[in-house]
């Protein structure tokens, strides 16, 4: 007689096959691959078929597992909803909430604003992480991610947070040292700051096309910023992460006209799996910081 299978060797099954690899679900569960290894047999031992072709090259679901997977991913969901809607009625969302943003947005924004949030909420563990390039939620075991720009995966539900204008600035010590800039033309005579490893964020959007020659470059906004503070150019900035260093002077706005508005890289958005639970805990955090972001 086939038993039930055990939670825990259901989720373990999943994160083997969202990473791919026993040994990428141990080194994100933190357990052992044996322990992993085990936790599968064991669930094809109660199911009593072959979930996953083993090869030493990768692993492979089979028939069985194709059909399995499906219902594991329903039954998991429906389960960690019905937690969630128990805590609602607590009115005391609790447990680990991780988030992700790219760096600036975590400096500027999140940071000053999880002192009051654990306060209200002293039950939920934030655990912060900062990627400036796209993450996989899945394969990061990232709960909520707030993401720049327009979104192109239809797999996540979204919030859109707000908008972020895009602004060119540079120091005054900069703009004193070399010449003003009055017009769009005039860019290609002055340092240029870009980024190193993602070519569409290069590509600004000017009313009036002209040829960009980066004279430096930087892997993430916050790099970008510091560089300008530092009076080594001109950098095409999110006012998220610039509106105070507007705000004191330590940097200034050059052919505010210049840019076209709106554009797809404003959008400030808080993304989740749409198979994923709508936690408590996301709910209460885009709750909390939508209002008060300074975007």
């Amino acid at each position: 007689m086939m038993g039930h299978a055990k939670t825990e060797d259901i989720e373990i099954f999943l994160t083997v096959v969202d990473t791919g690899s026993f040994t990428g679900a141990a080194n994100l569960l933190n357990q052992q691959v044996a322990k992993v290894s085990r936790a599968v047999s064991r669930l094809e031992d109660t199911l009593q078929c072959t979930l996953l072709n083993r090869t030493t090259r990768r692993l492979e679901l089979t028939e069985e597992g194709h059909v399995f997977i499906r219902y594991a991913r329903e039954s998991l969901n429906t389960l960690y909803t019905g937690e969630e809607a128990i805590k609602l009625l607590k009115q005391a969302p609790s447990g680990h909430l991780r988030i992700d943003a790219a760096s600036p947005f975590v400096f500027h924004q999140l940071t000053p604003l999880v002192g009051d949030f654990v306060a209200q909420y002293p039950h939920i563990t934030l655990d912060l992480t900062s990627h400036d390039n796209i993450i996989d939620l899945l394969e990061h075991k990232t709960d909520l991610a707030i993401r720049i720009g327009d979104l192109k995966d239809s797999n996540l539900h979204a919030r859109l947070l707000g908008k972020s204008k895009l602004r060119l600035v540079s120091s005054p010590e900069y703009l004193h040292q070399y010449n003003e800039v009055t017009h769009v033309d005039d860019l290609s005579t002055h340092k240029l700051i870009g980024f190193n490893d993602a070519s569409k964020l290069n590509s600004w959007p000017l009313k009036t096309p002209v040829k960009l020659n980066f004279h430096m470059t930087g892997s993430s906004g916050e790099t970008l910023r510091q560089l300008c503070l530092n009076h080594q150019g001109i950098a095409l900035l999110s006012h998220f992460m610039i509106g105070e260093d507007l705000e004191s002077g330590r940097l200034v706005e050059v052919l505010p006209e210049a840019i076209v508005r709106p554009n797809n890289r404003e959008a400030i958005q808080a993304v989740y799996y749409k198979n994923s639970a709508v936690s408590s805990r996301i709910l209460a955090f885009l709750d909390f910081i939508q209002p008060r972001l300074t975007l």
